[in-house]
């Protein structure tokens, strides 16, 4: 599979626990804080759950 890396922009707070609870599962918890995981469909489906708090780039 390939691989994508996801970078926080936005802050969690004030936003519904399900989208906190979101960002935390994918290793981010701080602004500016880039994770780099494999595009599996649970995964891009928790990043399209937080997509306007993240921003997606393809890994090379």
């Amino acid at each position: 599979m390939s691989k994508i890396k996801v970078t926080q922009v936005k802050s969690g707070i004030d936003r519904p626990e399900n989208q906190k609870r979101t960002l935390i599962a994918l290793g981010l918890n701080k602004i500016n804080r880039t994770v780099e995981i494999e595009a599996t469909p649970s995964i891009l489906g928790m990043v399209r759950t937080v997509n306007h708090l993240v921003k997606v780039e393809e890994a090379k």
